[in-house]
């Protein structure tokens, strides 16, 4: 796909206050540990997690949703009457109907013309929703739209805790399905697209490729869908292992494919951004897609696992940082669970 007429105007995050270390999430597993005899120190060690955020008690996704929108708004001159489409793109929502997006349409006070809706693609959700925003720009459909989400982990981890501990039948093998939601974190992260005719900022969306594998959709699975508030206590079932080969090299085929739709070449990204899963997951991505962990900006080791927020958030913070100077190139490339991945191009 390629775009002649968009642009990312705005990117912001928003990060909780708390923090769970893995230090104390590894007390919480006392129980576990001991039977199991694991050794401290083993979740760090092999994820390079060292802590992530919780979002208070109480919050649902929407709430923050709604903070992380005024601040993107509050970062850009657009008038809120231009804004055509909301769209909502994080695995997390506050309940089965209606679509969190009209939650957060009716507290932001946005055009009742405005196109509302929710969008669920894992850990893609929000580059997705960029994708589906920008095709509404370049179609002419709208001049500007936000997507937004936010990801919120204490229910799952107090889940997965609550589980380990209890269920002692569980040996060493049977933990592994659940390693991967001991990696997840919270976050929020929203993205202003516009028509490059009322864009300030100039950043263009180039383009961008997806490829999927569904033959292996089953690898990461969650469990009953339960709604939001207090009644989502989830588990997550994943075989790590064979997701992060798998989607590796689903990724590495989707690159070239995206290198030689944008006309790029690996030594001319300035900077490049993942979802960001664990340490071996990055190491075996740089070394498929022939990419220096230098040019790759992490948040994994203080957010953990973000989910959908994970890309956007981490673009935010190195904007933020001046990171990424006018005039370079920066690529999303993203991989999740279905096996999806998702690259995008931005100048």
């Amino acid at each position: 796909m390629k775009y002649q007429h968009v642009c990312v105007e705005s990117i912001v995050c928003t990060l909780p206050d708390e923090i769970l270390t893995t230090a104390e999430l590894e007390k919480r597993l006392a129980p576990v540990y001991r039977r199991l005899k694991l050794p401290e120190g083993r979740l760090e060690l092999l994820t390079g997690i060292r802590e992530r955020r919780l979002w208070p008690v109480g919050v649902l996704p929407g709430d923050q949703s709604v903070k992380t929108c005024e601040k993107l708004l509050g970062a850009c001159a657009i008038d809120p009457k231009k804004i055509g489409a909301l769209l909502h793109g994080s695995v997390c929502r506050d309940y089965l109907e209606p679509a969190t997006a009209c939650g957060v349409h009716r507290r932001l006070g946005l055009p009742n013309e405005c196109t509302i809706f929710d969008i669920s693609n894992a850990c893609l959700g929000i580059a997705t929703g960029m994708i589906q925003i920008a095709n509404m720009i370049e179609l002419g459909q709208i001049e500007a739209g936000i997507v937004v989400g936010t990801e919120s982990s204490r229910s799952l981890t107090e889940a997965t805790v609550r589980f380990l501990n209890e269920d002692t039948t569980l040996d060493r093998k049977g933990i592994k399905r659940a390693f991967a939601s001991l990696t997840i974190g919270s976050g929020s992260a929203a993205v202003l697209l516009t028509h490059k005719n009322i864009s300030r900022t100039g950043r263009k969306l180039v383009g961008g490729t997806v490829l999927s594998n569904t033959v292996l959709s089953d690898l990461c699975r969650s469990d009953t869908d339960q709604g939001g508030g207090d009644s989502m206590n989830p588990l997550m079932w994943t075989d790590s292992e064979t997701l992060m080969v798998e989607g590796v090299g689903l990724a590495a085929i989707a690159f070239e494919r995206f290198l030689e739709t944008t006309g790029w070449t690996r030594d001319s990204i300035a900077l490049f951004l993942t979802h960001q899963v664990g340490k071996a997951h990055q190491q075996l991505l740089f070394e498929k897609l022939g990419l220096s962990d230098e040019k790759h900006y992490s948040t994994l080791e203080f957010l953990g696992n973000t989910g959908s927020a994970a890309m956007p958030t981490a673009a935010a913070l190195a904007l933020e940082e001046r990171r990424i100077p006018p005039g370079q190139r920066l690529a999303f490339l993203g991989i999740g669970s279905g096996i999806n991945t998702l690259m995008l191009a931005l100048e």
